[in-house]
């Protein structure tokens, strides 16, 4: 009997291209920079952002931070640019990560498991997703708010079949967003999956729904709605143990559906120790002890272990993910 797979379910590739990556990376405001450069050194990365050898150094931090973790796997996500509904691309977002930079990535780090992103307003939309299925896309991932998806379109809706039928899971953020710039922020609301959930498409609710600072929505109520009526939606904890956010994993907690629920990191957002002491969810000692871990993937799936999510928080994304 095969021992079951432990699973982060929500990992960032990055790179800036300047490998012939093909990624890019587009800092804009203070906001952005001043965050950006806060994550950069929270994940111990000692180049800067725009450095020749950054894309080829951070593939190599990450994998060592999964093989030196409680999990096994990390699903790594790329990240599409974003286009108009008439299949345009705008001039919009601060990183791209194509897919066939992550096919290589995976290929070479078996701790990678690969979630493709593919806009579905593409005009080569549908060839893309074939292409993707057959080079082994495990999931795909999309921020709606971010890169402009209405996943309600009618025109979208051979893309959810195609996923539907191919059994790929739609990897979808939800609740507010500070990290990347945001289009529409309508698309933040957990119902804009209605259309994809009613085609079939199993689905993953980013964030489970939550708010991302204080005068940010949260949508955990109409995520647990959802969730009755749709058997295939799930949700992560990813970015949870931050300031603002760690409020929805009381909810998570008392939601009588852990069943539903997958550990994700979001790294490299930063983990906080301290938050869900203050919430009451761990204790000062446990607050302690991991805030004494630098690898961010490990601290993450320590403080959720430390809240007493069990073995099945870590391995159910197995039985979500596309099999190759």
């Amino acid at each position: 009997m095969n021992t079951p797979i432990r699973y982060d379910c929500h990992v960032h590739l990055v790179g800036n291209g300047q490998d012939g990556s093909g990624c890019w990376l587009r800092i804009e405001g203070l906001w952005l920079r001043v965050l950006s450069e806060v994550m950069r050194k929270a994940v111990g990365m000692p180049l800067p952002l725009m450095h020749k050898d950054f894309d080829v150094k951070y593939v190599e931090a990450l994998r060592e931070l999964v093989r030196g973790s409680y999990v096994d796997k990390a699903l790594l996500l790329a990240q599409d640019e974003v286009y108009d509904e008439e299949g345009n691309k705008m001039n919009f977002g601060s990183f791209h990560v194509p897919n066939d930079y992550l096919f290589k990535v995976c290929r070479e780090n078996p701790e990678f498991v690969p979630a493709v992103s593919i806009h579905p307003g593409r005009k080569d939309a549908l060839a893309e997703l074939d292409r993707c299925l057959a080079s082994g896309a495990r999931a795909l991932k999309l921020l709606p708010n971010c890169q402009n998806v209405n996943c309600s379109l009618p025109r979208y809706d051979e893309f959810w079949r195609r996923m539907a039928s191919a059994g790929l899971p739609f990897l979808c953020h939800t609740g507010g967003e500070m990290t990347v710039p945001v289009l529409h922020r309508s698309y933040q609301d957990p119902r804009v999956l209605r259309r994809p959930l009613e085609l079939g498409v199993k689905v993953i609710a980013a964030h489970s729904a939550g708010n991302s600072h204080f005068f940010d929505q949260n949508y955990f109520g109409e995520l647990i709605k959802l969730m009755d009526e749709f058997p295939g939606l799930y949700a992560d904890t990813s970015a949870l143990n931050s300031p603002i956010r760690s409020g929805v994993l009381k909810q998570v907690k008392q939601s009588g559906r852990l069943g539903r629920f997958l550990h994700g990191s979001d790294y490299p957002v930063p983990v906080g120790a301290n938050w869900v002491w203050l919430r009451g969810l761990i204790t000062r000692a446990q607050a302690s002890e991991a805030g004494k871990i630098p690898n961010l993937i490990e601290r993450d799936a320590f403080l959720k272990r430390a809240m007493g999510f069990d073995d099945g928080h870590f391995t159910r994304l197995g039985e979500v993910l596309r099999p190759v």
